[in-house]
């Protein structure tokens, strides 16, 4: 019985479901019991006394019992159906076992159809388990099922069973031979002798399929088995074999025995797909072969639309592999057949561009541009998966630029950027190692044109990832593209600040998609620099108060954004030789000073202590706290006495540097803090004879009449003593000199000797009148 075939164990698991069955059955036996009383038939209990039963009554009851079993086994086989569909194999194997007992039961109301569709879903739950304990069970069971009624689906069901059970290929060409016995159709056959390919068993299904073509020789459908062999031997690249096979469909077609068109097309089909592959792996040559195999299936004055894309396609190779004079031939053919298709001036657009013919190649992509805009696009061609037929226009200008044709790419590039509505078209449209690309865009209207697509671009990103329309990794690339094409921009503007400014800040943001490594993080560190210089250099010439302080305002965003990032920055590797740091504290600093900022002292403490700073630094921390509107003295001398300081550490001092810091010190705030500065007769000497290093004469004349020229600026503040060490200072510095010493030695040492006695005498009248300034060049 199928209880057996289905070996189901477990007594007290079944006893519930048999349990469940009679629960049924009691329901409908009780309930069709109320229906005999009410029509007159009374049902026995044990209290009633025994009675012979009429002829009738017996015949109904039979009837009602009949009835009671066909319904269920009905019922078993949809408990089977629906816990097969919910992947509970063992109570789908039970309640089918059930429906086939039941159903055995009487076999003049369930027909052997029945029975053997019941047994065909008992051997495939047998073989969706995937348990190979089952395997033999489901054997058994689709024997058992063909042996009550034979079917295709059957003996199909028996062939995936073999195969999933690893059977020996000697068993498998018996069961395939049983299946050629058995008369079963061509189409039969095919699917099995490619579901033996399916499953590599080669070897059979080869086999089968030459038994087939004789078995069915005489059959109008055997060009299908041709077919299928030639699929399955390019599938299984025996290639040689399957020319072979194609020599003979051709022989056969010239000879009388032609395909059916509906065979025709599909072998055209397996044909290109082949040579697609070889495409793809570019293998131009291959291709072509299978390309040619294709077109003798045509006629000369074939006018299928097929006919002038497989010449499209075949030009395409010609062209990859430099064989000009054919790939114009075989395009004229296309453009002959199919004038009006835009892959057919593409590539005569590409041919015109090889043979240097600009006037043929502008009219071919203004064609190009009017097909584009006139009619829906058109189907593939070994461009089939573009996004959009204006990429065609981009890949013309990309072709263009290559070959040097500079005028026509700029052509196609304006067509582009006139009719495409995807930003993204417009910039990979592009060839950035192109110096000609950029500057076809160099112009204010096409830059303007690319920071709006830019910023579409942006938006795109900004919007919820959907992992249906694109992978994170295409998203990220996208973003690195887009953030280039920004950086290029920015560099190509270095005329416009402003537009400069922009195109930084677009690189910044589309580089917030990607991937956080050190060269995003340099990449975002150089755009907010950059933007937050434009920034403060717009504010130096902005004509109001509101619109300066817009422009410090947000560099100070920039700057305080940037500082977040060279904080990650350093945590990626040795920057010490990266002015970056530096730069964002002048750019901070500007900005406070600028804007009168009260934190700006609290901000300068941390500063003064830091001390990886150059001397440098701190004179342009003076100079800046000079500038005007800010005006902060005090700041100024703390930088400048920072320099000094860091001058004096240097083994060799950059006198010319030393005495700027001290004379800019001493017109910043007077006496005390210049004295202060040239009070250490250490520091004299220093810089005295720091001139034997070989500082030029000229140096030293200018150094000695600063010195000179502070020294009047003292004594008339009536700062006698800092007036005589300036001059004393001069006077050491004129001993340095050389051939200019004979023109400044004399009016200096008399104007010295007046210095000294109006000292004395602590009156300044008379040197007032007689004091005089040096000038430099006498």
């Amino acid at each position: 019985s199928a209880s057996r075939v289905a070996g189901t164990t477990g007594m007290r698991h079944h006893a519930r479901y048999i349990f469940l069955v009679l629960q049924i059955s009691l329901y409908f036996l009780v309930d069709t019991g109320l229906a005999l009383v009410q029509a007159g038939f009374e049902l026995l209990t044990l209290s009633d006394p025994p009675a012979l039963a009429s002829q009738s009554e017996i015949t109904n009851l039979t009837l009602f019992f009949i009835l009671q079993t066909r319904y269920l086994h009905i019922l078993c086989y949809n408990f089977g159906v629906e816990t097969h569909k919910q992947n509970k194999y063992e109570e789908s194997s039970f309640w089918l076992s059930q429906s086939y007992d039941i159903g055995k039961m009487d076999k003049n109301s369930v027909g052997p159809e029945m029975l053997a569709k019941v047994l065909r879903l008992l051997a495939t739950t047998y073989l969706d388990w995937d348990n190979k304990e089952y395997y033999d069970k489901a054997l058994s069971a689709i024997n058992l099922a063909n042996k009550e009624h034979l079917n295709p689906a059957g003996l199909f069901l028996k062939m995936k069973i073999l195969l999933k059970g690893e059977t020996a290929n000697e068993e498998l060409l018996g069961a395939v031979m049983e299946i050629l016995h058995l008369d079963m159709s061509l189409d039969f056959c095919l699917n099995t002798a490619k579901l033996l390919m399916d499953h590599e068993r080669e070897s059979v299904g080869f086999y089968f399929l030459k038994i087939i073509c004789e078995h069915f020789k005489s059959s109008e459908n055997i060009g299908k088995a041709l077919l299928l062999h030639i699929d399955m031997l390019l599938q299984k690249k025996e290639e040689l074999l399957a020319k072979e096979k194609i020599e003979e469909i051709i022989l056969g077609h010239q000879t009388g025995k032609q395909l059916t068109t509906e065979l025709v097309d599909w072998l055209h089909n397996i044909l290109w797909k082949k040579a697609a592959r070889s495409f793809e792996v570019q293998n131009y040559a291959d291709a072509l072969h299978w390309y040619c195999y294709s077109l003798r299936f045509y006629s000369s004055d074939h006018t299928d639309l097929n006919l002038a894309k497989l010449q499209r396609n075949m030009a395409s190779c010609y062209l990859h592999l430099k064989q000009l004079d054919k790939a114009k031939e075989t395009v004229t053919e296309a453009e002959r057949r199919d004038p009006t298709n835009i892959f057919t001036q593409f590539y005569i657009f590409k041919i015109a561009i090889l043979e240097e013919n600009s006037d043929r190649a502008l009219q071919a992509i203004t064609t190009l541009k009017n097909l584009l805009t006139d009619k829906e696009p058109e189907d593939n061609d070994l461009l089939r998966n573009r996004s959009s037929p204006t990429m065609l226009l981009s890949l013309a200008a990309q072709f263009a630029l290559e070959n040097g044709q500079q005028i026509v790419a700029g052509k196609a590039l304006e067509y582009l950027a006139q009719h495409s509505e995807d930003p993204q078209q417009v910039l990979t449209a592009l060839n950035w190692k192109t110096p000609f690309s950029i500057h076809f865009f160099s112009r204010k209207k096409e830059m303007d044109r690319l920071l709006t697509c830019l910023n579409i671009a942006l938006q795109k990103f900004a919007q919820p990832f959907d992992r249906e329309t694109s992978t994170l990794d295409s998203r990220t690339d996208e973003a690195h593209w887009f953030r280039k094409i920004a950086w290029n921009l920015a560099v190509q503007s270095d005329k416009d600040p402003v537009t400069m400014r922009e195109f930084f800040i677009l690189s910044y943001k589309l580089s917030q998609f990607c991937p956080s490594d050190q060269v995003i993080l340099i990449a975002q560190k150089t755009c907010l620099l950059m933007a937050a210089a434009v920034d403060l250099e717009q504010g130096r010439k902005a004509s109001t108060t509101f619109e300066q302080t817009r422009l410090l305002n947000r560099a100070l965003e920039q700057i305080h954004k940037c500082n977040d990032i060279w904080n990650l920055l350093k945590q990626t590797g040795d920057f010490s030789n990266d002015p970056c740091e530096t730069l964002l504290l002048l750019y901070e600093f500007e900005v406070k000073a600028k804007m009168n900022d009260p934190s700006l002292d609290s901000f300068l403490e941390s500063v003064w202590e830091l001390p990886h700073l150059e001397s440098k630094t701190f004179e342009t921390i003076a100079s800046l706290a000079m500038e005007m509107p800010a005006y902060y003295p005090s700041i100024a001398v703390k930088a400048l006495k920072r320099a000094l300081v860091l001058h004096k550490k240097q083994e060799s001092i950059d006198v010319l540097q030393y005495s700027t810091c001290l004379i800019i010190m001493g017109h910043s705030t007077g006496t005390d803090s210049a004295t202060m500065s040239c009070n250490s007769n250490n520091c004299k000497t220093r810089i005295v004879f720091g001139f034997q290093e070989g500082y030029s004469e000229i140096e030293i004349l200018w150094l000695m009449i600063k010195s000179w020229n502070t020294g009047i600026f003292m004594y008339r503040r009536s700062k006698y003593v800092s007036a005589e060490k300036w001059c004393g200072l001069a006077l050491r510095f004129l001993d340095h000199l050389g051939s200019l010493k004979r023109s400044y030695e004399t009016q200096m040492n008399v104007l010295y000797s007046k210095l000294v006695e109006a000292l004395d005498k602590k009156k300044g009248s008379l040197f007032n009148e007689e004091g005089e300034l040096l000038e430099q060049g006498r």
